[in-house]
């Protein structure tokens, strides 16, 4: 911003600069000012003038030095001229009056088109919607070529729009808890219940999307648990493979909560692997615009992966291509908890063991020696006990590597979770793979996992 001032100097209500000094005082300037106030200046010593006016110009330079910071998201030039000690003095004293009541507008540049945006806080909102104004500056030359002459036109042109901006920030926030080993469906253990919220006395209901095959292996389990407590379990039992994560399993979720009439702010439990979590989360997003649910991870790669994280989503199968695409259709939606159990290991066979072992590794290898140290001594003990080697629980060294490898997930995720930086060192590996992935007669993570096997 260009800022041009012209410094006038005026002491006890009269206006002088240089030059209007000098022709004062040769008689040629007609002076509104009062004879008596005029003699008075004329009475003053040389030295009390010269501080007086110095007094007046470093006054004027310091609001001039301000005016350059308020104005700094401008582009039109401004001329500033103070002319009398009375109008600064009106003007400082107006600005100071408004502070309590002044508003902060800010100023950006779009990163598209280059436009200067002003934004200006409303008044009922003023943390979140904000008036705006933007202003674009084009130039555009055109060389004209004659016999005798070569003529350029520049022309300029400034464009203004108005509107409105909304800015609201999610306030994301969720518990990831560890359960004591092999007490989830205990009847003295109310973390189970107390995940499900809080709700009007004699409301004595519940909903629960579980994996067929957990529902085959706990199904009794997690229904008398609630059964101890008064509680009618209403149950969603889906198939839990790679192939059933398709959109019809949403569709299918959806009908049995409309049948249940989940209530808006009612959390359902999510129980089973990867694929159970990322459907359900995808139904949960969906229904009714939005309700809350409980993951609650029965896989190793689910404990250390799906269930941290706030992603959701379904394979779809494109009828233009006729091509399957992993996770094309899902949202980003967080969980109101998890509830991470590690007994639930022990009900996996190897092959399935190792395939969480991979991402595992592939945190090791990415973020932490110590972890890869752990599971190049102790990994192949793991997986052929299931996690249950008395000796290695004992020593902690079980729940240290499931404690790392959550810590990790968590640090990578919780700074991006809406992955707005592509380069996340959790995929390491994943692209490459998602092809051999897809293929139906391997599990996710196979090709990683062979040094397990």
């Amino acid at each position: 911003m260009t800022i041009k001032a012209t410094h006038s100097v005026s002491s006890l209500g009269v206006t002088l600069n240089e030059d209007k000094r000098k022709k004062y005082d040769e008689g040629k300037v007609n002076s509104t000012v009062p004879k008596s106030v005029a003699d008075m200046w004329e009475s003053l010593s040389t030295e009390v003038r010269a501080a007086l006016i110095a007094s007046e110009m470093k006054a004027t330079d310091a609001y001039i030095a301000k005016s350059s910071l308020t104005r700094s998201g401008s582009n039109t030039p401004t001329i500033l001229s103070r002319s009398s000690s009375d109008a600064l003095f009106e003007q400082n004293s107006s600005i100071d009056s408004s502070k309590d009541n002044e508003v902060e507008v800010k100023h950006e540049k779009c990163p598209v088109s280059g436009a200067t945006v002003t934004l200006s806080p409303v008044e009922r909102a003023p943390k979140n919607v904000f008036a705006f104004t933007k202003t674009h500056f084009s130039e555009k030359s055109e060389v004209t070529k004659t016999s005798t002459a070569t003529v350029t036109t520049t022309t300029k042109v400034v464009s203004t729009s108005r509107g409105w901006r909304n800015i609201f920030s999610l306030p994301i926030s969720y518990d990831v808890n560890m359960v004591a080993h092999g007490t989830l469906f205990d009847r003295i253990n109310s973390q189970l219940l107390d995940a499900t919220g809080v709700h009007p006395e004699g409301y004595n209901t519940r909903f629960a999307v579980i994996d067929a095959e957990v529902d085959t292996l706990h199904g009794e389990q997690i229904r008398n648990y609630f059964a101890c407590k008064g509680i009618e379990l209403t149950t969603c039992v889906i198939n839990g493979g790679e192939a059933d994560k398709r959109p019809k399993a949403v569709d299918y979720i959806l009908d049995e909560l409309c049948a249940y009439k989940l209530r808006r702010r009612e959390p359902f439990l999510a129980i089973g692997g990867g694929c159970v979590l990322d459907i359900a989360g995808m139904a949960a997003c969906l229904y009714r615009r939005g309700v809350p649910f409980v993951r609650v991870p029965t896989t190793l790669l689910a404990i250390v992966d799906a269930s941290v994280g706030v992603k959701n989503g379904v394979d779809y199968c494109c009828c233009v291509t006729n091509e399957t695409y992993k996770n094309r259709v899902g949202s980003f939606y967080a969980p109101s908890s998890c509830l991470l159990d590690p007994a639930f290991i022990a009900s996996q066979d190897k092959r399935n063991i190792s395939n969480g072992f991979g991402e595992i590794l592939k945190l090791a290898l990415v973020r932490s020696p110590d972890l890869f140290d752990l599971l190049e001594v102790h990994g192949k003990t793991l997986i052929e006990s299931r996690f249950e080697d008395a000796t290695l629980k004992q020593a902690g060294v079980s729940s240290r590597i499931i404690d790392l490898s959550i810590q990790i997930m968590l640090e990578e995720l919780g700074p991006n979770l809406w992955e707005t930086k592509l380069d996340r060192c959790v995929d390491y590996g994943q692209y490459e793979l998602v092809s051999i992935i897809m293929l139906p007669s391997l599990p996710s993570l196979t090709p990683v996992n062979l040094c397990f096997s």
